[in-house]
């Protein structure tokens, strides 16, 4: 049966930002394809809340409460993972995030510390895990890049520029970790999280943003999450140092911030 490829019985994978939006879809959705998991964030409550759908599917969660901004605490879940349940077989990279603001705005302590969180905390971790997946079976990493990584908008140099590097980072990875451990990303699009609340709960917004969209809807945690489900199992075993573009379609930015010119 080709679903059979989508199974991840007896997997264990390590979510980070995992409290909510895209991470928390992902974990459930390891979990319900078979995969025990790792889930870190900031918030306890929150990841809490998570694990208890994680073991409604019938598979186990290990919370961690963590500042995953210090990639030194990124890399503590490798080892979070083999301590919790002996193994350690994906790895999904979703903390990262950056605000906007303008270029003259923009200190190089504020580009350093969006590289840091989006970058450098991805690296962290999947050097940490790449022993863990080396000494069992192979492994599976997922970057999460942005829409932004590849478009230009104004207001986006921090951020960009960070995804834009995750996604290199992603094809370099992947070349040095062949062939045991595949490596590849997700360019996502506008996707209905709280950190878009702004525009999903302004129908004037909403409605601009999905017109500028060609799929002419914002998307769903689901969406990141099924395309993550597809990449670590074995569905996706003959892909890696690729950057999925899941955007709705997107050739230019769907939002933008008004920003004047100088």
């Amino acid at each position: 049966m080709i679903l059979d490829r989508f199974q991840l019985t007896g997997q264990v994978a390590v979510v980070t930002g995992a409290g909510r939006g895209i991470g928390a879809a992902t974990a459930v959705a390891l979990a319900e394809a078979g995969a025990d998991v790792v889930i870190a964030s900031r918030t306890r409550d929150q990841l809490d809340l998570v694990a208890k759908q994680v073991e409604a599917t019938g598979r186990r969660a290990h919370v961690v409460a963590a500042d995953l901004s210090d990639p030194a605490k990124a890399a503590e879940l490798a080892q979070a993972a083999t301590e919790a349940f002996g193994r350690l077989d994906i790895v999904v990279n979703n903390v990262g995030g950056t605000y906007p603001r303008p270029i003259l705005e923009t200190s190089t302590d504020f580009l350093e510390e969006a590289f840091r969180f989006n970058v450098s905390t991805a690296h962290a971790l999947t050097v940490a895990a790449a022993p863990a997946m080396l000494g069992g079976d192979g492994g599976a990493v997922v970057n999460i890049s942005s829409v932004m990584g590849r478009l230009a908008g104004r207001g986006f140099l921090a951020y960009g520029t960070a995804k834009g590097a995750l996604a290199q980072y992603t094809r370099l990875a992947a070349t040095d970790l062949a062939p045991r451990i595949r490596v590849n990303a997700i360019s996502v699009g506008s996707v209905a999280t709280s950190a878009l609340d702004i525009v999903v709960n302004n129908p004037e917004l909403r409605g601009k943003m999905e017109d500028a969209t060609p799929l002419r809807r914002i998307g769903e945690a689901e969406d990141i999450a099924a395309t993550i489900v597809y990449l670590v199992s074995r569905a996706g075993q003959f892909v890696t140092g690729k950057v999925f573009e899941v955007d709705g379609g997107l050739q230019t930015p769907n939002l933008e911030l008004g920003l004047p010119d100088l």
